[in-house]
């Protein structure tokens, strides 16, 4: 069964959810637009190519707005999630940027701890996240004011408090328009709007992180069960998305 089959689910608000989705763009791009003409934008949308991410890429596209989109390709994503990837790179209006893990830094990682070093400890998990995941969002991020997320409330209780807009930290804002959708949501934009998503989803797969830290969930699981399942649910966050206090709100009008 195809996700869009068991998951689509629409809000009776969707369309004011929508609306306010588009308006948070359109605000991103006003107030993060390039600083001289033919210059990058200074807000980009961080892709997991999970289906929350193809549903905001959808949109830049469609709103023909100047935000960039990046990619962390960590050397270790499943053969799906690549080859969505060059299906956006070829499909994409705005620009995506590929980023990868220095190649000599991975290197030595594995050969000392191991390719699976991962399941040994949550230090060594979150090594290795810094290697592949951190360390390249960094060079990303790199001189930009702000950025988007494809976070939402419903995701786990970690993410219950998933402002709109995120200004906890002083170097740039962070976007989160998909803050108060739902699961069925998405789905339902998706199936309208023929939207590309990771045949990972159909396999239950709701959170699509590297191949070794993530595994399909059983029906009545928490939606990022599949995440590190090994470890404590205190634990399973890889940085990118760790809360800053203090933290304010802004809701687009």
């Amino acid at each position: 069964m195809s996700s869009m089959a068991l998951y689509e689910r629409v809000s009776d608000d969707f369309p004011a959810k929508l609306a306010r989705t588009r308006a948070l763009l359109r605000q991103a791009a006003r107030d993060h637009a390039p600083t001289r003409s033919g210059a990058p934008a200074l807000v980009s949308q961080a892709s997991s190519l999970g289906a929350e991410d193809m549903v905001i890429t959808h949109l830049i596209n469609r709103m023909k707005l100047d935000i960039g989109i990046f990619v962390l390709d960590t050397g270790r994503l499943h053969p799906e999630t690549l080859q969505l990837l060059e299906q956006l790179k070829a499909s994409s209006l705005a620009p995506v940027e590929v980023f990868k893990p220095v190649a000599q830094n991975v290197v030595r990682f594995v050969r000392r701890e191991g390719e699976d070093a991962m399941y040994r400890s949550i230090e060594l998990r979150k090594t290795c996240c810094q290697l592949r995941k951190m360390e390249p969002l960094e060079r990303a991020l790199k001189d930009k004011t702000a950025w988007i997320t494809g976070l939402r409330r419903e995701q786990s209780g970690a993410r219950a408090v998933v402002p709109f807009m995120d200004t906890s930290d002083a170097q740039r804002v962070k976007f989160n328009p998909l803050a108060d959708w739902g699961w069925g949501d998405v789905w339902h934009y998706i199936l309208t709007f023929a939207v590309d998503y990771n045949p990972l989803h159909d396999q239950f797969y709701p959170s699509i992180g590297c191949a070794p830290c993530t595994r399909a969930i059983a029906l009545g699981e928490d939606f990022r069960a599949g995440r590190w399942w090994w470890e404590d649910e205190n634990a399973k966050e890889c940085g990118l998305h760790l809360k800053q206090e203090p933290l304010k709100q802004a809701v687009p009008a």
